[in-house]
């Protein structure tokens, strides 16, 4: 009985997803079906009437060919799992010049907005993912289409035969309620091979993406140094060099005054070696901000536990994860931790933070939730920004969650082939 009501709610999810693969995958074929009957009814013996359908049909195809995809790809994701790239060319910002025009990359126009909309045209002509969805969207009723369209034709097929008493019309209703339970729960099924098959970027255009990133990546880790190489030079200047400097005057006045007056430079003395245990501190910070010594020393886990003792949030700290990680990744997620708990308490006004971090067989993944009032969000040139992209240089990602009035959830996710 259990199998039997598991088989049948298995053909009534199957042919909900059947009707939904035909849906998705005819509507090309009915703004053909439909030109074809409109040249039909216009036809006098003179073809050229013709041409207006025609040329509609065209520029639907040509419309609803992203779309089409794009909703493809969208249930493949949501029923199997298997997300497939778009791989579609982004549109670089367009660049007001001196003259007053505006330069899209391609031509200059008078505003924004113009230039704006000749780029969009001139990239979605020029990009090879445009062709490539043209030509998923007339496979797939083809293909797809064809073997999705087998459970609601069977039901067709058993409502025109149950609704005629004759033995012949209700034996092709049997037929057609067998056919439609039978392949309901394997008609929508050839949706992923086939998407993943078409729609996927092609080797060349992954490898162009993947050029791009990696310079975008190499762009932002050599402005993060060398904004990391000003902090520590200004660091250094107005800190430990400017009491070293301090340090050494002093000193040369306590040589003078030695013997003419000693008790002031006995005094002298004392505030050199305050100077020098003060130095010596913000030279330990510094360091500690390049490379804390307890992550350098015990791993990326007691460092998160030390920064959970040292931070003004109630945070709770749970790890399952027993090995050491390449310094730059646990570099990295340490500083994304501290400042994900920075925000927490600076922005999100919260009180208790959760700090997990597991490996998941895959790379190493790290939440962090606080019971603040949410909101947060990634905004360009923001911190979040930066840490989004520190983390893509280890093809990282950043996943954030964060409904305003409630907790906010943040999850890292880097790939590493040791766990």
């Amino acid at each position: 009985m259990r199998r039997l009501v598991s088989w049948v709610a298995s053909a009534a999810v199957g042919f909900v997803r059947a009707c939904v693969v035909l849906v998705v995958s005819m509507p090309v074929p009915v703004v053909w079906a439909a030109a074809v009957g409109l040249w039909v009814w216009w036809w006098d013996g003179n073809p050229w009437p013709g041409i207006a359908p025609l040329l509609w049909a065209c520029i639907g195809t040509l419309a609803l060919a992203r779309p089409v995809c794009r909703m493809t790809r969208s249930i493949v994701a949501k029923w199997t799992g298997t997300v497939i790239p778009a791989g579609y060319r982004q549109a670089a910002p367009v660049v007001r010049m001196s003259t007053g025009y505006w330069w899209n990359g391609y031509s200059y126009e008078r505003t924004s907005r113009d230039a704006r909309r000749d780029q969009r045209m001139r990239l979605w002509w020029s990009d090879p993912a445009t062709w490539r969805d043209l030509r998923f969207a007339v496979i797939a009723p083809f293909t797809m289409g064809v073997i999705a369209a087998v459970p609601p034709a069977g039901v067709v097929a058993a409502v025109a035969g149950f609704s005629h008493p004759a033995l012949s019309t209700r034996l092709l209703g049997v037929f057609g309620v067998a056919v439609a339970i039978g392949t309901a729960p394997y008609a929508w099924r050839p949706v992923g091979p086939v998407a993943v098959r078409f729609l996927r970027p092609s080797p060349a255009m992954a490898l162009a993406d993947r050029v791009d990133e990696l310079t975008a990546q190499r762009a932002d880790t050599t402005v993060a140094q060398a904004a990391e190489i000003r902090r520590i030079e200004r660091d250094l200047h107005d800190g430990a060099q400017a009491r070293l400097v301090a340090l050494g005057m002093s000193l040369a006045t306590v040589e003078r005054l030695m013997e003419a007056d000693p008790d002031r430079a006995k005094a002298l003395l004392r505030e050199a070696r305050a100077g020098a245990a003060t130095s010596l501190t913000e030279l330990r910070d510094l360091v500690r901000g390049i490379s804390p010594p307890v992550l350098t020393e015990r791993g990326l886990v007691d460092a998160v536990r030390a920064l959970a003792l040292d931070s003004p949030l109630e945070a709770a700290v749970s790890a399952d994860l027993g090995l050491r990680l390449d310094p730059p990744i646990e570099s990295a997620l340490y500083f994304g931790i501290a400042e994900l708990l920075t925000n927490a308490a600076k922005h999100a006004r919260a009180s208790r933070a959760r700090i997990s971090i597991a490996g998941d067989g895959t790379g190493i993944v790290v939440d962090v939730e606080d019971d603040g009032v949410g909101g947060a969000g990634v905004r360009a040139g923001g911190g979040l920004d930066g840490l989004r992209r520190r983390l893509a240089v280890f093809d990282g990602t950043l996943e954030i969650t964060s409904p305003a009035g409630g907790s906010t959830r943040v999850r890292m996710v880097v790939p590493c082939e040791s766990l």
